[in-house]
């Protein structure tokens, strides 16, 4: 992966979760002109720094080596899905199912962000309309906050 796409990548998941350049830089230890900069596909990250910036970004840094003719891993979320990320309704979703878990908004963001890119994924499908990442988003909303108590699942 080159600096642009490292960049790119970067910038993604963090203005998808709608933190700031100095929130992600104050959770990593890192300067806000560092973080900038390697958005910007510019500078020379160390491992470490890579790897606190994962964790700030509530993701984990995978480092492989492998055939320059094979593809670069996973591929960033679908442009759709970044943009409803940053809805008004999906932060109003995300933010009720943190306070009932009781855990960090970021986090839920992350872990929504991650399995609706997932599902998209296997479905082969990155053109979902806001409509169909919604329903998706409701359907593990209802699963996370309100799971089936296993008494209650019928035998067959």
């Amino acid at each position: 992966m080159d600096h642009a796409e490292l960049g790119q990548r970067l910038r993604s998941r963090r203005a998808a979760l709608g933190r700031t350049v100095a929130s992600v830089a104050a959770d990593a230890a890192l300067s806000v002109p560092y973080v900038a900069n390697l958005e910007n596909g510019r500078g020379n990250p160390t491992v470490s720094a890579l790897d606190r910036l994962a964790e700030a970004l509530g993701t984990r840094l995978t480092v492989t080596l492998a055939d320059p003719d094979s593809g670069s891993g996973e591929p960033p979320p679908p442009p759709a899905l970044l943009g409803f990320t940053r809805t008004r309704y999906f932060r109003r979703e995300a933010g009720s199912l943190a306070t009932s878990l009781g855990e960090e908004p970021h986090r839920i963001r992350t872990r929504l962000l991650d399995a609706l890119a997932a599902v998209a994924r296997s479905l082969g499908r990155d053109d979902l309309s806001e409509r169909d990442w919604q329903r998706l988003l409701d359907a593990m909303i209802l699963i996370l906050a309100h799971p089936t108590e296993p008494s209650s699942i019928a035998e067959p």
